[in-house]
């Protein structure tokens, strides 16, 4: 039996619905796993005080990341209008990643919300957003 690679295992989850209890499993791992940049910092990024997107905006963990990005601002999660975000960064592929009214209403609640990103090259990213 073949071993599947872990970008193949994160891929695998996430087309399957095991998608948000895989969260924790994609934040923890190194390699080719990493901040989707966007992030605003905030006096939860320094490790103490009370994380607020309506004050410190957002941050993002895009999971087999290869240099896909996505921005957030404060104001769009004011807003709460749903918004499709394109997360190409400097990968050569792009993909979207739509974010709705009920996410950004979670959003602005402080809870962070996982969301698929479109299927483009024969894959997709699982995406984390939380307030900074």
């Amino acid at each position: 039996m073949r071993a599947l690679t872990r970008k193949q295992f994160l891929s695998l989850l996430a087309r399957t619905g095991a998608a948000v209890a895989a969260v924790p499993l994609i934040a923890a791992c190194g390699g080719d796993d990493d901040d989707g940049g966007g992030g605003t910092g905030g006096p939860d990024a320094a490790g103490g005080g009370q994380a607020d997107c309506l004050a410190n905006g957002t941050r993002n963990s895009i999971g087999t990341n290869h240099g896909h990005t996505l921005v957030v601002p404060a104001a769009d999660v004011e807003a709460g209008t749903e918004r499709t975000y394109d997360i190409t960064g400097t990968s050569d592929h792009p993909h979207t990643l739509a974010v709705t009214a009920d996410h950004f209403a979670m959003l602005q609640e402080g809870q962070p919300v996982t969301i698929t990103s479109s299927f483009d090259d024969g894959h997709d990213h699982v995406v984390m957003i939380s307030c900074a």
